[in-house]
């Protein structure tokens, strides 16, 4: 039986780790990438943005790389058919980290403790990084250390192809891009750099926001500006 779109769409009724309300759509999102990565052969531990903690493969799958992941983010523009994307991490494989942790994890040892704080590594420590955004074209973002590359999906084919290589920020765009609903909790600094962009020079600054982090970095990376997490 197929399922409808309207099923897929709209709240879980749960919340996640960061106290945002689930999407369905982030669940089944985050079912398809542990999945795969479990089965890849390749993972050691696998920490989702959903899940509460890090979690182990299971020994008999198990390589020992190191992968964090969000699987959808912007999920709270799904239902308004505003971009969305999946970012992710792969850190370097850590050989101590081979075990099953199970699900209480107040009960672990100061080993396997030691092994899921591992997963809270410096962006500098990454292998590589990247994300995949779903708009009017589904673009995959990546990089290893040397350059950013762009991938286009070309649906005829199935498969990503090539569009952009070394990707860099341009220097000068007069772009901004944040939450100014957060404006009262920065602090003083911030806010008059925010206020200076603002002032005719000759001309202010411009506004884009999104509200998907996916979708509002990847036109800052192609367009320049200034972004605020």
């Amino acid at each position: 039986m197929s399922c409808t779109t309207s099923a897929k769409i709209g709240g879980q009724g749960a919340v996640n780790i960061q106290g945002e309300d689930q999407k369905k759509l982030e669940v089944i999102s985050n079912e398809v990438f542990s999945s795969c990565l479990r089965s890849s052969g390749r993972t050691g531990i696998i920490a989702s943005e959903e899940e509460d903690v890090p979690v182990a493969v299971e020994e008999s799958y198990s390589g020992n790389y190191i992968v964090v992941f969000d699987p959808l983010n912007g999920s709270s523009n799904i239902d308004a058919a505003v971009s969305t994307g999946s970012i992710f991490g792969i850190y370097h494989p850590n050989d101590e980290c081979l075990a099953d942790f199970g699900d209480d994890v107040s009960a672990l040892d100061q080993e396997k403790q030691k092994c899921i704080v591992s997963v809270c590594q410096t962006g500098t420590n990454l292998l590589a990084a990247g994300y995949c955004m779903y708009s009017i074209s589904v673009i995959f973002v990546l990089s290893v250390g040397k350059g950013v590359y762009s991938f286009t999906l070309d649906s005829m084919y199935g498969e990503f192809v090539l569009t952009r290589e070394k990707v860099q920020i341009p220097k000068s765009r007069k772009i901004y891009s944040f939450n100014e609903g957060n404006y009262q909790m920065w602090d003083d600094k911030l806010k008059k750099y925010i206020d200076d962009l603002k002032i005719p020079d000759p001309k202010p600054y411009s506004a884009r926001y999104i509200g998907s982090l996916v979708g509002d970095f990847h036109r800052t990376l192609l367009y320049g500006g200034i972004y605020l997490v």
